[in-house]
């Protein structure tokens, strides 16, 4: 992996038009948008169905929480074995078997009487298959768009998935006074199948891509290089760790407040579709950099308010404007893509969503595990303040990192 990144020849112009209608008028976009809606709503109804399956056969608060969230484990072991492959010569090829194994193993979720360890075990081999699909797709976008539209095009993916994992609970709640689990696992089916012949239909293959067969060996090899890069380990340090805290933060909203929980949730939701909205669509590349560390610091700081048990409103306003501060993401994810060569923008891609997802668990874990011995509220303070602890401290390495790069 070299110390820079390439440049394609055949790449868009920079100026080229980067608003959300522009690039919803480009038919590959259109295309992966729309699968990737698909596909997100389909995983938020399956994993509802599964949800409340394992609560009304086990009555586990933890089993079913596992069943909600456990696949994101599994997307760290994509990440360090077989993620080389979303930077194969053919992508769209990859992508569309994937979804095929997607939708295999969500039909048979909708076998009854399966017994739940085989219900766990395709949970985690979705979520293994899921995070190299995540990859694939994101390769694909990179190639799909120029540079200058990247930010834009994930905002609108990042605003779209918040918007329809809040929408997919919704339905899923209304389908289920009308369809077993079993039916909802039927209708996310349909889903990806819907999602597989989309990008059947609109997406076009791209060659640019490693003359080496990607693999294990392939894996290790690119990832050790990205994390000896001190830009890329920097970038993927501030990507992953201040996000997953702030998670672990949310994450004890019903510890906090049972009654408010709702409300604080929706508003961190709020914020982070307003931040999304605001940074990729209104401002350009040149000030969604300069405000990243400002957008980071807010992400965590509103936090520290719960140090002092405000009541749910106070919260909730506090939790909105934190929620703002996760559109810090867009602009480090531009950053990391700059600093990626092309032949394993996917593999970066990948292994960037599916530590950003990991870390998540883990902040989760951390918050819950302070909470044991402090209260909820303590917790979520101390939670945030490491946070910013890790922001602070990464700000001159990452900015030195930077400049080193830059130079070289």
């Amino acid at each position: 992996m070299p110390s820079h990144p390439s440049v394609r020849p055949d790449a868009p112009p920079t100026t080229a038009a980067t608003g959300y209608r522009a690039l919803l008028r480009d038919r590959e976009f259109g295309g992966l948008y729309l699968s990737f809606t698909l596909t997100v709503t389909a995983s938020t109804l399956s994993g509802f169905a599964l949800g409340t399956l394992v609560n009304h056969r086990t009555d586990s608060p933890f089993l079913t929480a596992v069943s909600m969230y456990g696949a994101t484990f599994a997307t760290v072991l994509g990440a360090l074995t077989l993620m080389s492959v979303a930077d194969g010569k053919r992508p769209r090829r990859t992508l569309l078997l994937l979804q095929l194994v997607s939708l295999a193993g969500i039909a048979a979720q909708a076998v009854p009487g399966l017994p739940l360890a085989a219900r766990f075990a395709l949970l985690l081999t979705l979520g293994f298959f899921q995070s190299l699909g995540t990859g694939t797709r994101l390769g694909l976008l990179a190639e799909v768009v120029p540079g200058s539209a990247y930010a834009p095009a994930r905002s609108l993916m990042n605003v779209t998935a918040g918007g329809t994992v809040i929408i997919g609970y919704a339905v899923g709640a209304v389908l289920l006074r009308y369809l077993s689990p079993y039916g909802l696992f039927a209708v996310a089916a349909a889903l990806t199948a819907l999602g597989t012949a989309v990008v059947a239909a609109t997406v076009r293959e791209h060659s640019i891509r490693l003359t080496r067969r990607p693999g294990l060996r392939r894996t290790w090899t690119a990832n050790a290089e990205l994390f000896a890069h001190p830009g890329r380990r920097m970038l993927l340090l501030n990507l992953w760790v201040p996000n997953g805290l702030i998670v672990g933060c949310e994450a004890l909203f019903l510890s906090y407040d049972p009654g408010g929980a709702g409300t604080l949730l929706a508003a961190a939701s709020a914020g982070m579709l307003l931040g999304d909205l605001i940074v990729g669509r209104l401002l350009d590349a040149e000030r969604r950099r300069r405000f990243a560390f400002a957008l980071r610091l807010l992400l965590a700081a509103p936090f520290l308010l719960f140090a002092v048990h405000p009541p749910v409103l106070v919260a909730a306003v506090a939790v909105g404007l934190a929620g703002v501060g996760f559109a810090a993401t867009l602009p480090l994810q531009e950053q990391l893509l700059e600093q990626t060569p092309d032949a394993v923008r996917g593999q970066v891609q990948g292994v960037e969503s599916a530590g950003r997802m990991t870390w998540q668990g883990i902040g989760a874990a951390i918050a819950g595990g302070l909470a044991q011995y402090l209260t909820p509220g303590t917790a979520i303070a101390v939670a945030a303040g490491l946070s910013l602890a890790v922001t602070l401290l990464c700000r001159p390495r990452t900015t030195a990192a930077t400049a080193w790069y830059r130079i070289s």
